[in-house]
């Protein structure tokens, strides 16, 4: 399912942002048809009372511009400010097996929901439903339960604080903790491997660190696509001289010259900035042996006499060292050099970098999480860090860039599948009900139960989560098997149409609009990837009298599936000052004073302990965790065996696909393409652009099999494939995942190519 247009490939030789980013904004802009309504709005997006950005999550810079938002940032708002509209007539006229016939792209561009709808089987057609019938399909369904942990509840990374507070709240008085969330899909093994290292699931870094850093490292996240503000402080750290080194299988534009669209200069005189000052081009799932290279130099060096170490804080903050100096000192080079594809002079001369820097920050993407090891990955990339004192000073620390702008907050306050005993025990002395203590399911456990029938009822607080998820044709199957699905959602997607025997569409008010309540308007919080906190208002008349904001229906789902419930919702559904104070009242180290903190124009900083060199582990030190060998993933003995690593094009955020290019890497009208390096093109006997199709490489017995795919031949490492998702999303076993963490290794899945 293409855009109709030719498809063709031209290689992106320009600086990344400049004026392709600024005529990409004005594009999108007048394609949704709100070229005045929303440049006026993207003038207070990221602004002291203004909205937040509904894209990535990355912080607002602390000096004040004229503008704070990027390309990807005003596509996000173009797409859902647009004029269009999905309308009860839309619906009478597509059934839903017509309509699961479109493309992602298709369903994405007919715009806004305009009021509940649900499915009649009868027909084959999404039906008006008034938002009190809604709500009471929602409760009679939950309400017949014969379990509360056979329903599944979802949350996205775009729900605000308040309304994701609330739906902890509810689900743990329904009775389960299954929360499958968009984390366990990206950046769950932050939150699950750095805690037993240094005592948090977040980043220890705030921006400002970012101008003190005396070394940057960009480990697995493409930067101008998927956070570009970023660039900014990567620009500004390479004017000062300071070296970037950026790991990736693939050579990301922005990451090797970058014009800042800001700088009137650079714009008027057509200059740019090269930003990498080493480029590591890692063979897919190579960033262990990387590490430990890194790691390797380091001991060598100590043990030939020179001090390389921070051994004062070391001493006084971590334990366990030995067995990384043992493990690090047991590495073949050979071997390091095979697994990760790089030279070993190169290693060497990373390690250089790492060593002669007294404040180094590593930032990371999903590169390194969506692996099968990927939680033991980050804690070796803390144990990097750790060997140099990186934590508690200016310029050094963990930074992982999550990409859903308030995917760190929903975690933060509640939407978890394995929640504390403390945080438990606070939810029953502020709510007054036994919460359950036994863990629920996690993204990939909510499908296997879909599959075996033991969950009956999936409700899906924004996202896409049937097109997110890996194993897609299971997954449709998994959906498909229940008795009721819920969309709470601003657009049409591909969930709407794969649905249980009952479904609704419930559409919400947005974050650029405003939220109206009975006590008059309110605003919502949202925390970055660096733990700032800060306060949403939304600028825009709603795209219809009849959508209703997600804190109301979170509300109104409570008030139907739980009709003795002793928690005010009513009141919660008007006043969202007083679910800051419940939030307050859960966390009272974190949130105390939750409402006036919040009223300063930048927000606050949630305190993370490793900053003040405090760990909150079990020991009470940052611990040195080691993982044995060199592999993150199963070793495949195939010798025709290919790692395939799915990507996000430029024009698209997570599953919304803002259309066919991928500007940066020279693909227009296509996204079925296979980016492959030369020689590998070679030794199967295929050309460029001949069509072919992948098979995985699994030993469940499940035939996976994409088709219609082009080859491009792309600079990646011997061995590595590259190609977009949700498209490859098919290839991915459901059970090919991080055990720690329950996230896809979306990264590196054994495939094979084979003749189309």
């Amino acid at each position: 399912m293409g855009n109709g247009k030719t498809p063709y490939y031209k290689a992106y030789n320009a600086p990344a942002g400049g004026w392709g980013a600024a005529a990409a904004t004005a594009k999108v802009l007048m394609q949704q048809s709100v070229i005045v309504k929303g440049s006026e709005a993207l003038l207070k997006m990221n602004k002291p009372g203004g909205f937040k950005c509904p894209s990535c999550a990355f912080p607002d810079q602390a000096c004040e511009k004229l503008f704070d938002f990027c390309e990807n940032g005003a596509k996000a708002l173009a797409h859902e400010a647009t004029k269009f509209r999905v309308t009860r007539e839309f619906f009478a006229e597509h059934s839903v097996t017509e309509l699961m016939e479109q493309s992602d792209y298709w369903l994405e561009m007919q715009g806004r929901l305009t009021e509940p709808m649900r499915y009649d089987a009868a027909t084959d057609h999404y039906v008006p439903c008034s938002w009190d019938d809604a709500f009471a399909l929602i409760g009679k369904h939950l309400r017949g339960l014969e379990s509360p942990h056979q329903a599944e509840f979802y949350t996205s990374g775009r729900t605000p604080n308040e309304a994701a507070f609330l739906y902890s709240i509810f689900v743990r008085e329904f009775g389960t903790n299954n929360f499958p969330d968009c984390s366990n899909m990206c950046h769950e093994p932050t939150s699950r491997g750095l805690p037993p290292a240094i005592g948090v699931g977040k980043g220890t870094v705030v921006l400002e660190d970012f101008d003190h850093a005396e070394a940057i490292f960009v480990i697995g996240q493409n930067t101008g696509t998927n956070s570009p503000r970023m660039m900014t402080n990567l620009v500004e750290a390479r004017k000062r001289g300071i070296p970037i080194v950026a790991v990736n299988p693939m050579p990301e534009r922005a990451l090797i010259r970058f014009t800042e669209p800001q700088d009137i200069l650079q714009m008027a005189t057509f200059g740019s900035t090269k930003v990498s000052s080493e480029f590591v081009h890692i063979k897919i799932g190579g960033d262990l042996a990387f590490i430990k290279g890194i790691m390797k130099v380091m001991f060598e060096r100590e043990a030939a006499g020179e001090t390389v170490l921070d051994h004062e804080f070391i001493r006084e903050h971590t334990v366990g060292i030995e067995a990384i100096r043992e493990d690090a000192l047991a590495q073949d080079w050979a071997e390091i050099v095979e697994v990760s594809g790089l030279a070993e002079e190169q290693i060497r001369r990373c390690a250089e970098i790492y060593i002669r820097s007294n404040a180094t920050i590593i930032c990371y993407g999903m590169g390194l999480t969506q692996h099968q090891l990927g939680s033991q990955l980050l804690q070796q990339v803390a144990s990097l860090l750790l060997l140099k004192g990186n934590y508690g000073k200016p310029g050094a620390g963990i930074s992982p860039i999550r990409g859903h702008s308030n995917v760190q907050g929903d975690r933060t306050v509640g939407i978890d599948e394995r929640p504390s005993p403390e945080y438990l025990d606070r939810v029953r002395e502020v709510f007054g009900f036994e919460p359950p203590r036994d863990w629920g399911h996690h993204t990939v456990e909510s499908v296997e139960a879909m599959l075996d029938g033991s969950a009956k009822v999936f409700i899906g607080m924004g996202g896409n989560f049937v097109r997110a998820v890996p194993d897609t044709e299971r997954s449709y199957a998994a959906m498909r098997k229940l008795d009721l699905t819920v969309g709470i959602a601003t657009k049409l997607n591909r969930g709407h149409m794969v649905h249980g025997k009952d479904a609704l569409i419930l559409p919400v008010v947005a974050r650029s609009e405003r939220f109206i309540t009975g006590l008059g308007e309110q605003f919502v919080t949202i925390e970055d990837s660096m733990s700032n906190v800060s306060a949403s208002r939304g600028v825009l008349e709603p795209a219809s009298p009849d959508l209703m904001p997600e804190v109301e229906i979170v509300c109104r789902m409570a008030m139907a599936a739980l009709p003795d419930s002793k928690t005010d919702w009513a009141r919660y559904a008007d006043d969202y000052a007083a679910i800051r104070d419940k939030i307050a009242e859960v966390y009272p180290e974190i949130y105390e004073g939750f409402n006036q903190k919040i009223q300063a124009p930048n927000g606050f900083h949630l305190d993370v302990a490793p900053r003040r060199l405090v760990w909150k582990t079990p020991n009470g030190k940052a611990n040195f965790l080691p993982l044995p060998g060199l592999h993150v993933n199963a070793v495949v003995d195939d010798p025709a065996m290919l790692r395939l690593a799915t990507v996000r094009s430029h024009d698209q955020f997570n599953t919304t696909i803002y259309s066919y290019n991928d500007r940066y890497r020279g693909v227009y009208n296509d996204r079925m393409v296979l980016f492959m390096n030369a020689q590998d093109i070679a030794d199967r006997g295929l050309v460029e652009g001949q069509k072919v199709a992948l098979e995985t490489i699994s030993t469940d017995g499940i035939p996976r099999r994409v088709e219609g795919l082009s080859v491009l031949d792309y600079p990646m490492p011997r061995g590595a494939i590259a190609g977009y998702y949700p498209e490859l999303n098919p290839l991915i076993p459901l059970d090919y995942y991080d055990k720690t963490s329950g996230t896809p290794a979306a990264k590196s899945v054994p495939v094979r190519v084979v003749a189309a």
